[in-house]
């Protein structure tokens, strides 16, 4: 997995039934079985340092704890964070890169601000993404890149998380057993642009035009065994190459 995935996730702890060692020891025998295959973490990374230079501007967009961006953050001009919970940012991983509270909807940032946005695993969690995009792009400087990856609703996987959307409670209870992950750092989803087609759409709207859009498959979400695991790669194979479990994007402002 690559630092950025590796960092935005979570914490996974021990007792979990799929802790992200498992998940990533399933995930070099998935790239065994598949030749070229790059998790959405290595690709989201590559991405985003092919944009990023020694006089970028950058803002890591619901940056938690950290993600890619506190990878290269001493290497640009400005790096900057902004996410609504503020025990996350009150532990963020590089304790010298600015953040502030605040949420996507209402960027307390001047027009033109950025050279690039990073967002990591929040698209999901947006009641209003539309609003959200047309912030991004207002704080976008004219070429700047909005890359993101979030869950694709066109995968099965993602019918459990629709029940967590209906269950709440359920959800915070049940992912945490699964993963590992504190459950304080599971957050409502919305889904309400997790499809190639309502992304674009919403992008449209805000100004933003996509300037790469892929569908990551990654069949390690339920790989617990190793049953599980090859029942899961069977399942990728015969799904539409559009249902991979992940979207990654990279929009721009034109």
């Amino acid at each position: 997995m690559a630092q950025a995935e590796e960092r935005a996730v979570g914490g996974f702890g021990r007792g979990a039934l799929l802790p992200l060692g498992v998940q990533n020891a399933f995930r070099e025998r998935y790239r065994a079985i598949r030749p070229g295959w790059r998790s959405s973490g290595d690709q989201l990374e590559t991405i985003v340092r092919s944009h990023v230079t020694a006089s970028s501007a950058v803002l890591d967009l619901g940056c938690g704890r950290g993600g890619v961006v506190e990878l290269f953050w001493r290497d640009v001009r400005l790096a900057a964070g902004l996410d609504p919970d503020s025990p996350s940012l009150s532990e963020h991983r590089a304790p010298a890169m600015p953040v502030i509270r605040g949420i996507g909807e209402h960027l307390p940032f001047a027009d033109g601000s950025f050279d690039l946005i990073v967002c990591l695993w929040v698209l999901e969690h947006l009641k209003d993404p539309a609003a959200t995009l047309r912030e991004a792009r207002r704080v976008l400087k004219p070429l700047g890149h909005f890359v993101f990856v979030t869950p694709n609703m066109r995968n099965p996987l993602m019918l459990a998380n629709r029940i967590g959307k209906a269950l709440p409670l359920l959800q915070r209870r049940l992912v945490p057993k699964f993963y590992g992950r504190v459950e304080a750092d599971t957050f409502a989803v919305q889904y309400r642009a997790n499809t190639v087609a309502s992304i674009r759409a919403h992008a449209n709207a805000a100004g933003l035009d996509v300037y790469d859009m892929r569908v990551v498959p990654d069949p390690t979400y339920l790989a617990v065994n190793s049953f599980m695991f090859r029942a899961s790669v069977m399942s990728e194979r015969v799904m539409p190459k559009g249902w991979g479990v992940h979207l990654l994007g990279d929009l721009i402002r034109s």
